[in-house]
């Protein structure tokens, strides 16, 4: 008995030993690689006198490249921190706006072409995971490409603009898909949820240095205008899940966490003095209460308490908030509703008219609309895709919401672990949040909600058959 133990010993001390050799030996691999990569882009540095900026890039790339062949979970991490911490790099101009490119648009591209070249040496390529989601994201990019490719034949449509944002709407599908096919165990998981908060954690700390220096606070890289609507819906995802892990997680670590988080993203996310956000912040605290099974009284009161107590406690923010929302009702475009006339201005008319502009185009070219910025800018999310798509595309696009709707719920009722079902009420809550926030801003697809929404998608699909029993 004791020599069978002893082997055993000796069996697990030899096994914890390899496991450490092919650690350090992957480790001396990245940094060898890194270190020839770098001799050889500054090279071409001084033979080809390469502009600066493209130098770098191009040595992140190659250097994320090689970091995904070896380890595809490290640069997954990185991909994850890149979401919101990634610098624009201006690459055209086309007419009303430049076509910037985000480093984390390179290093999407980079890691997945790095995933498909070591799947393709190991000959596991037939191991590719489908999901719910798969069939309508394809169809949708499917229909994207036909009616903006029968725009630019026709001549509605610049070529240029147009491809930059199908890329966009590939990546983010991309993103999904490489996640799920990437997921294995809950610790693995957990890495890249610290990730995702650590990030949401420099982004908070940015915000809040913003405050009283700027009219209204953005996320980094944004430049000197800003998009504080952007910043106001992923803040809005980050608290709801932040709200779920405080709520349902078992340890004490994650609790007290995810509850510095949700309150560290609270300020900056009034300052941002988005309309949009304020209104979809409604339906998912609502989400939150109705939903959870755990602390539901602590949610009201700490809703009551903020109601109440808030424009005491806190009567400049709270003036400054009601002249803002107040703003949406300035004299500016009159409607009639229930007989009485409303008055709206400029920026909330807005998202009106665009519905009334899109109708109206659509009757030309009801099936498949006037492809990809084919119906130029509207700024709210339903309009857009039906003018973009037409009544099919349209059709699609909600019917992929409802499988995230359907699925997420279900999901979150037949998962047997308390941390991922925490993690999963909070993706919920936050997804009709963004939901909401569509009305007034084209959400899904900005960059900076779009990514971390597509990363915590893949985790709520992939997590029920990777934590039950």
């Amino acid at each position: 008995m004791r020599i069978s133990s002893l082997g055993s010993d000796i069996f697990n001390a030899i096994s914890i030993e390899d496991n450490l050799m092919i650690i350090r030996n992957s480790q001396s691999s990245i940094i060898i690689a890194i270190s020839l990569v770098f001799l050889a882009v500054i090279t071409a540095l001084g033979i080809f006198k390469i502009p600066l900026n493209f130098l770098v890039i191009g040595i992140i790339a190659l250097s994320v490249f090689l970091i995904a062949f070896l380890n595809t979970d490290i640069a997954l991490g990185i991909l994850i921190f890149s979401m919101l911490l990634s610098p624009e790099l201006k690459i055209a101009q086309v007419p009303a706006r430049a076509v910037v490119v985000r480093l984390d648009d390179i290093l999407l591209l980079v890691v997945f072409l790095a995933w498909i070249a070591k799947m393709a040496i190991n000959k596991e390529l037939g191991l590719l995971k489908f999901t719910p989601l798969n069939a309508l994201m394809i169809g949708y990019i499917v229909v994207c490409f036909i009616t903006t490719n029968v725009g630019i034949l026709t001549g509605r449509i610049n070529p240029l603009k147009s491809f930059f944002y199908i890329v966009k709407y590939v990546e983010y599908f991309l993103l999904y898909f490489l996640f799920t096919n990437n997921l294995r165990d809950k610790k693995q998981i957990e890495n890249f949820l610290k990730c995702f908060l650590i990030t949401g954690f420099i982004v908070c700390i940015y915000g809040i240095t913003q405050i009283g220096v700027l009219s209204r606070t953005t996320a980094p890289f944004e430049g000197v205008k800003g998009e504080p609507n952007t910043l106001g819906g992923y803040l809005l995802l980050l608290f709801a899940v932040c709200m779920g892990l405080f709520l349902y997680s078992p340890l004490r670590k994650w609790r007290l966490t995810a509850g510095i988080l949700a309150c560290l993203a609270i300020p900056p996310f009034i300052f941002t003095l988005s309309r949009s956000s304020y209104f979809s912040f409604i339906p998912m605290y609502l989400v939150l209460i109705f939903l959870s099974k755990k602390k539901k009284l602590f949610l009201i009161t700490t809703l009551i308490l903020i109601l109440v107590a808030g424009p005491f406690l806190l009567p400049q923010v709270a003036t400054t908030v009601t002249k803002r929302i107040e703003t949406t009702f300035d004299r500016g475009i009159s409607y009639r509703y229930l007989g009485k006339e409303i008055s709206l201005e400029e920026s909330a008319a807005s998202k009106i008219e665009s519905w009334k502009i899109v109708l109206g185009k659509l009757k030309k070219h009801p099936l498949l609309g006037y492809g990809v910025t084919g119906v130029g800018l509207v700024d709210s999310q339903y309009p857009r895709v039906l003018g973009e798509t037409g009544i099919i595309g349209f059709l699609i696009f909600i019917m992929l919401l409802t499988r995230v709707f359907k699925r997420t719920l279900y999901n979150f009722s037949n998962i047997n672990d308390e941390w991922g079902q925490g993690l999963i009420l909070g993706f919920f809550a936050g997804f009709i949040g963004l939901l909401f926030h569509s009305f007034g801003a084209n959400t899904f697809i900005i960059v900076r909600i779009m990514g971390p929404f597509w990363f915590l998608a893949a985790i709520v699909m992939a997590l029920p058959e990777i934590t039950n029993p």
